[in-house]
């Protein structure tokens, strides 16, 4: 893709899943990546990304809701990389309870690491984009629950609302600057995350009947997405949510005509 190779990015969350995929994606098209993770347990699975990744950059320690690992890791991360060109803000977490029964500490660790840690990121990257000439490029992951309710994960659909409000918000902020902000909304993907259904048949068969074509998506079919946003093919795109989701975004149960 235009105008990738040679840049640096960094990836949060990127030591499995769908973060992975997508440092893989851009090494491939020649960017110098940083794989953060958050804690010792996550160290090894970093170090296995950068190397599927051809070990071209480096792994980046931070927990992405916390403001000062987050600006320690960003001068790490310039430093030794040479600078950046762009973010992706892909580390996300999800927990299950009914919305009146939710723990308050579960809820706030949800949009700490999702909505907050989303927010801090992209302060630390566009306060660096505009200390050089050039701008940069952030492509926020989201979610089909941007839009879609999920009851049962309030916070969860609290936190991916809120980051199409941040993206949208930012990206008017600084267009005139040369940055560009930018959200992928993926639909079921074959991730870690999602493990409770992919490996339970029955519960596949039933995530799987509500997508229009008919399967959930591989990490790697996302990660092209975010690479194209991240791309000059896509310069004149921002403040946008790509909804890479297989159709469920267009409501699925509406296929038949049932309504009138």
């Amino acid at each position: 893709m235009k105008g990738l190779s040679g840049k640096k990015a960094l990836i949060t969350g990127a030591s499995s899943g769908i973060g992975a995929a997508v440092a893989t994606r851009l090494a491939q098209e020649g960017v110098r990546v940083a794989i953060n993770y958050r804690g010792p347990a996550e160290r090894e699975s970093a170090q296995q990304t950068l190397s599927d990744a051809g070990g071209n950059g480096i792994i980046a320690q931070g927990d992405v809701s916390d403001e000062r690992e987050v600006q320690a890791m960003f001068a790490a991360v310039i430093s030794e990389l040479g600078g950046l060109d762009i973010l992706v803000n892909n580390a996300g977490i999800q927990i299950e309870a009914p919305s009146h029964l939710i723990d308050m500490t579960d809820f706030d660790r949800v949009m700490g690491v999702n909505l907050r840690g989303t927010f801090l990121c992209s302060r630390e990257a566009i306060r660096h984009f505009l200390s050089r000439p050039g701008g940069g490029a952030i492509v926020n992951n989201t979610s089909v629950h941007q839009i879609i309710p999920k009851p049962g994960f309030i916070s969860y659909s609290a936190s991916k609302s809120g980051i199409d409000g941040l993206t949208r918000t930012l990206a008017l902020e600084y267009a005139d600057r040369g940055i560009r902000v930018n959200s992928v909304g993926p639909g079921a993907t074959v991730t870690p995350i999602n493990k409770a259904w992919i490996d339970d048949e029955k519960a596949h068969a039933a995530v799987v009947s509500h997508i229009p074509m008919g399967r959930a998506a591989s990490s790697e079919e996302m990660a092209g997405v975010f690479a194209f946003l991240a791309s000059d093919e896509a310069s004149y795109i921002t403040g946008q949510t790509i909804f890479a989701c297989g159709g469920i975004s267009l409501f699925a149960e509406f296929r038949t005509n049932w309504s009138s």
